[in-house]
């Protein structure tokens, strides 16, 4: 057997002081993530993206800048998986939009509010992220090349 990582997309975004995060239900319990998931087939990363935060947020978002890409390894289910995380611009937002299976809620949280709420996060990439967008990591989307 081949092993392979699973390749996910996650939205960093900021607006005001708070970052837009969901809530979703998890083996755990109800869980704190990004607006984040696992790439689809033909699809590019910056597309992934931006359907993943519209699917589970129902906000428009255009990614402008990669914050980081982190390996990680989740021991419970001994998966690996590799974060492709952008920050960028929400450029509306359809409140009425149904959002993804398991998804309860969109949410603006504090940085303070996210730290506090560490037990709750869905992996350690949450806050990780949010560090690194907060020490302004961003790094040109012309690092990406998607060929034909």
């Amino acid at each position: 057997m081949i092993w392979t990582p699973r390749v996910t997309v996650a939205a960093v975004i900021e607006q005001h002081g708070r970052f837009l995060l969901v809530e979703e239900e998890t083996e755990k319990g109800l869980g704190l993530n990004q607006p984040a998931g696992h790439l689809d087939e033909h699809e590019s990363l910056l597309e992934g993206v931006a359907r993943e935060t519209l699917e589970e947020t129902g906000y428009d978002f255009r990614p402008e800048a990669l914050v980081g890409v982190y390996l990680w390894h989740a021991p419970e289910k001994e998966l690996t998986y590799l974060r492709f995380a952008f920050s960028g611009t929400v450029l509306g937002h359809d409140p009425t939009r149904p959002l993804d299976t398991g998804i309860v809620r969109a949410l603006w949280l504090t940085p303070e509010e996210i730290a506090g709420e560490a037990r709750r996060h869905r992996s350690p990439l949450v806050q990780r992220c949010i560090d690194d967008y907060r020490s302004a990591r961003r790094y040109s989307l012309e690092l990406l090349t998607r060929l034909a």
